[in-house]
């Protein structure tokens, strides 16, 4: 193990004329051998960015290298002190969130939430996919937070940083309890996911969605088993995601398809036969998302494209930076999500008709927030006046 101090140093920060050369140079001494990270999105594991030292492994010559374990997914738990988080984005939909789980098994190269790890002392890169963390109190602290004197109801979105039906809901079950505690309320809530664990939770989803309290969005990046397996390596296949519509749909859920993210010259020519697909599934609504490459994203990005598309890195880029001010990302409100530019206004154009045709709309019915009902308040404690 090597030490190098990054004092001064903008790690792994985008620049304007980033090329091959030099995300082979961010990839250098880097990229984790294939035997240690199979079955994972990224491919480097760079220090993160609060760090004062930078640690990267090289051989030695004792093939010492050969003795690393490949990397698992850890579980940790974590307690935080409320389950709601709110925000005030004006270019977001939604002021308050809860996201069960920090950290992502599914590993989508793309995810805009990866630099969140390095709060946590963490690398963007396989840590987020491998070290994760659970909020098993989740719902309890629900409860007490909609219990609460002056709670204002608005619709809650879940999995707008993480997904909450990555593969270790499976065993922790988070997600099922915090709807138990928004159905038990009358409570409206936004889902977004990509996986099908959601319909283990069509019980919950179905009663409340008879008394409109929810919309669900799958999001559906590619048609392409190869690209969605190398993309998104432990996330839902693309027919799965469609059957995921088709059965919540016939449910009688709210569902929208979400073309998230859109990446130039990889898979954006699918956003026709995607939405076409996602209507003929039973979807109602439709939206779609530039490719975000935020912080250490860059890099992670940039590396699984010399990867997997050599070929297509110089375009794919090139493009990218068309759409982002010629840099790799542009973080300004109502930019971030759809870029700007020629080549962002033809997308732009494209979902429209599209949609249009297909008769998707991009808002369904507003949820209700009349039903509320606080909860009876258990376990909240008492004011001392």
């Amino acid at each position: 193990m090597r030490e190098q101090s990054l004092a001064g140093q903008a790690a792994f920060a985008p620049t304007n004329t980033a090329d091959i050369a030099d995300a082979m140079i961010v990839s250098s001494g880097l990229r984790i051998e294939v035997d240690r990270r199979r079955g994972r999105g990224a491919g480097l594991n760079p220090t993160g960015r609060f760090e004062a030292l930078q640690r990267e492994t090289f051989d030695d010559g004792w093939q010492t290298l050969e003795e690393l374990p490949p990397f698992r997914t850890d579980v940790q738990i974590e307690k935080p002190r409320t389950a709601i988080t709110r925000n005030e984005s004006p270019d977001i939909g939604f002021d308050r969130s809860i996201n069960p789980y920090r950290g992502c098994e599914h590993g989508c190269i793309y995810c805009f939430a990866r630099p969140t790890h390095a709060y946590m002392g963490l690398s963007a890169g396989l840590d987020f996919e491998t070290k994760l963390f659970a909020k098993p109190d989740a719902a309890k602290l629900l409860e007490r937070e909609l219990a609460k004197p002056g709670y204002k109801v608005r619709a809650i979105a879940i999995g707008t940083n993480t997904d909450p039906y990555q593969p270790i809901e499976k065993e922790w079950r988070i997600m099922r309890g915090i709807l138990e505690v928004l159905n038990k309320a009358n409570h409206p809530v936004s889902i977004v996911t990509k996986s099908a664990m959601i319909l283990r939770d069509l019980d919950i989803l179905q009663e409340m969605a008879a008394k409109n309290l929810v919309r669900v969005g799958i999001s559906v990046t590619t048609l392409d088993r190869k690209l969605a397996r190398t993309m998104e390596p432990r996330a839902a296949t693309p027919p799965r995601r469609l059957e995921t519509i088709h059965t919540l749909s016939e449910a009688g859920i709210q569902t929208a398809v979400m073309a998230a993210p859109l990446i130039p010259a990889l898979n954006d020519h699918e956003l026709e036969r995607i939405l076409e697909s996602a209507k003929a599934a039973g979807a109602a609504e439709a939206s779609y998302v530039i490719l975000r490459l935020p912080l250490e994203v860059s890099p992670l990005f940039r590396d699984w494209l010399l990867q997997h598309y050599p070929d297509r890195y110089r375009h794919v880029m090139s493009l990218v930076r068309s759409m982002r001010g010629g840099k790799d990302y542009d973080a300004d409100f109502g930019k971030r999500m759809k870029g700007a530019g020629p080549y962002a206004w033809q997308i732009a154009r494209r979902f429209e008709m599209a949609a249009r045709r297909c008769g998707l709309t991009r808002r369904g019915m507003p949820l209700r927030d009349d039903l509320f009902v606080p909860p009876d308040g258990s376990g909240v404690q008492l004011s001392l006046l």
